[in-house]
């Protein structure tokens, strides 16, 4: 799933502000080797700003020429690059990707109520998993290429004729709850729809000198972080610009103060032995389906030995000691092998999945 909107945030709110109409590029389709996958999103300003990236630079200086134009006329175009064979560092970018990528570029602006994007900032701040649709290919003058089909209800945003039906809102359904692109034949042509990313939130129990470099990678990473800890001094939000939440806790609090079961990960780093106990029994009960505790396999036999029964839901899910073997031994490379394992459960959870219970 490819459609974060984070990184377009910023330059969306500012043009918005400003009244000044954007170009949103889609990536519709893929073959071969590409950097990106369908759903990948980039917004381009009037005056060539970019935010998101489809290539890793390459293609973007030429998809402002597509932008200006789009934005311009406020009709969508398709723009297409293929970098497959010996032809491409003759006459075409000379990347050598091998690989080729259609991007559907259309406008954003006053006139669409700032759809689709509205739409998904709301969804992404309220954690409403949801999909939109954009017609591709069409032969209906009334259902142009970049005619779009958001979910039923949607305030402010009419639907376009012949994406209003069942099988169009069915397949947005799908897609949110799938977090999967697909295509829709619709009356005349094809409809290409992707699901918001909504990023993983993440639990640090423990919010000592050590979790500031973890929670720098994992906002890096676009993930919200909420940090726990029960000792005034380190339970600081001035320490982590870059959290969600600073909490003041008693581990005991916990189930009564969080939602345990929303966050897609939680880290036992606290390095204190009774309250990660604590923190430890209190994981159990949950569904986290991830639990990764710092220290040695010494400490993590002790703090089972002593959950005794109450050990048994969370060894599945329990990565001990926490941390890919990357090497070093800094806090910052020991973040950097804790956020490095959770990418991999994130984003590759079979691997991962072995991983924990290996580990547990």
């Amino acid at each position: 799933m490819e459609a974060n909107l984070d990184p377009l945030l910023p330059l969306f709110e500012r043009e918005r502000a400003a009244g000044r109409a954007l170009a949103l590029g889609v990536l519709v389709r893929t073959e071969g080797s590409t950097y990106r996958k369908p759903g990948a999103l980039i917004l381009i300003s009037a005056a060539g700003e970019y935010a998101g990236l489809i290539s890793g630079g390459c293609l973007e200086g030429d998809l402002r020429e597509h932008a200006r134009a789009v934005i311009a006329s406020g009709a969508a175009r398709i723009a297409s690059y293929d970098t497959r064979g010996p032809d491409d560092l003759l006459w075409g970018l000379g990347l050598g990707c091998e690989g080729a990528m259609q991007i559907l570029m259309l406008r954003v602006g006053p006139e669409s109520g700032w759809q689709p994007l509205v739409h998904l900032a709301n969804a992404l701040a309220a954690r409403r998993p949801t999909a939109i649709g954009v017609v591709v290919e069409s032969a209906r003058a009334d259902l142009p290429a970049g005619s779009m089909a958001l979910p039923a209800g949607t305030a402010g945003a009419p639907q376009m004729p012949g994406l209003a039906n069942p099988e169009v809102q069915a397949a947005l359904q799908r897609s949110a709850e799938r977090g999967e692109a697909c295509w829709v034949e619709h009356s005349s042509g094809r409809l290409f729809v992707w699901p918001l990313a909504l990023p993983p939130r993440i639990l640090l129990l423990g919010a000592g000198p050590d979790a500031a470099p973890v929670v720098d990678f994992a906002v890096r990473l676009g993930w919200r972080v909420t940090l726990v800890d029960h000792r005034p001094a380190y339970a600081v939000a001035d320490h982590f610009p870059g959290a969600e939440r600073v909490l003041l806790l008693r581990a005991e609090e916990i189930p009564t103060a969080l939602e345990l079961n929303s966050f897609s990960a939680a880290v036992v780093m606290s390095h204190h032995l009774p309250t990660d106990l604590i923190y430890l029994r209190t994981l159990a009960a949950s569904t986290i389906p991830y639990v990764g505790l710092l220290g040695p396999a010494k400490r993590r036999e002790r703090l089972l030995a002593e959950l005794d029964t109450e050990a048994a839901p969370l060894r599945a899910r329990l990565c001990a000691p926490i941390g890919l073997p990357l090497g070093g031994r800094s806090p910052e490379s020991v973040a950097l092998s804790i956020v490095a394992q959770l990418h991999a459960f994130f984003y590759a959870p079979a691997a991962s999945g072995s991983q924990a219970a290996a580990t547990g």
